[in-house]
């Protein structure tokens, strides 16, 4: 009864190459999660030999998954998981460096041992710093899988391409949207619900920086929009709640929504 249909779906041009599945690619960042930050983990490693067999199995497990992206061009494949693991050292430091940012700069954080293993803000960023290196690496589909995996979990959506600096602040976070040709400095704070967009999603600008520049110091509240790719976010400045931003800041602006708003009690009569 079904045969129209699945001739139609042998007739398209389906992509056959045994690309590891989503939830496979999201296991390894999480090992590599675990491996960077065993507190994480439901268990440590015995010993710093331990940590090196796992650091040997994730690349080439890696090596494996970007194989099947490049049409299995092995050595290329084993070049940049290489690559990738020589710079491991530096998405510790950088996840590091968030860690402090989202302990320091939120009150109820009590620990930063309870940022790693309970904040979305850290477990967005965490996949967002891999996918990026990996995206520099110029590797295909795995980067996006991973941002998505973890937008999937915390409604956080990174576009791997995006390049943030140190000291990135997620708080609480849900709905946060981040493009892909976004800039985003050292020390920037950011709250739920705030947009980093395109003021036109048209096809042709492909390529084209069209999502904001934020400069250092940011702090960005809840419900912000801003957008466009000439958009800049002077440095030290603070962007407040619902506002809608498609021009630039200078440094040391507070920028605003006043809406008006009506008080009654509700013991009064209409």
């Amino acid at each position: 009864m079904h045969d129209d249909l699945f001739k139609r779906i042998m007739a398209r041009p389906v992509n056959t190459k045994l690309i590891s599945s989503n939830q496979t690619i999201a296991e390894w960042a999480l090992d590599v999660i675990n491996l960077l930050f065993p507190e994480h983990a439901r268990s440590r490693f015995g010993d710093v030999a331990g940590m090196a067999q796992e650091a040997c199995r994730l690349k080439l497990q890696l090596a494996g998954m970007i194989a099947a992206t490049i049409d299995n061009e092995e050595r290329r494949s084993r070049e940049i998981a290489e690559a990738f693991m020589d710079h491991l050292a530096h998405i510790y430091e950088l996840l590091l460096t968030d860690t402090k940012a989202i302990y320091k700069g939120d009150p109820a954080a009590q620990s930063e041992f309870e940022v790693i293993r309970t904040y979305p803000g850290f477990y967005a960023i965490c996949f967002y710093r891999i996918a990026h290196l990996l995206h520099s690496l110029e590797v295909p589909l795995i980067p996006r899988i991973l941002t998505e995996h973890a937008h999937s979990k915390t409604g956080i959506d990174i576009h791997p391409a995006a390049e943030i600096a140190e000291y990135f602040h997620i708080d609480h976070g849900t709905g946060i949207v981040i493009g892909e040709t976004c800039t985003i400095g050292r020390h920037v704070k950011m709250y739920q619900g705030v947009t980093l967009g395109a003021l036109s999603v048209r096809k042709e600008l492909s390529g084209v920086k069209r999502h904001p520049t934020v400069e250092d110091n940011v702090v960005i509240y809840s419900g912000a929009t801003i957008l466009g790719g000439e958009t800049v976010i002077g440095h030290d400045s603070v962007i407040g709640g619902n506002v809608w931003l498609t021009q630039s800041v200078e440094p040391f602006s507070a920028v605003y929504h006043n809406p008006v708003i009506n008080f009654r009690s509700i013991t009064e009569k209409k």
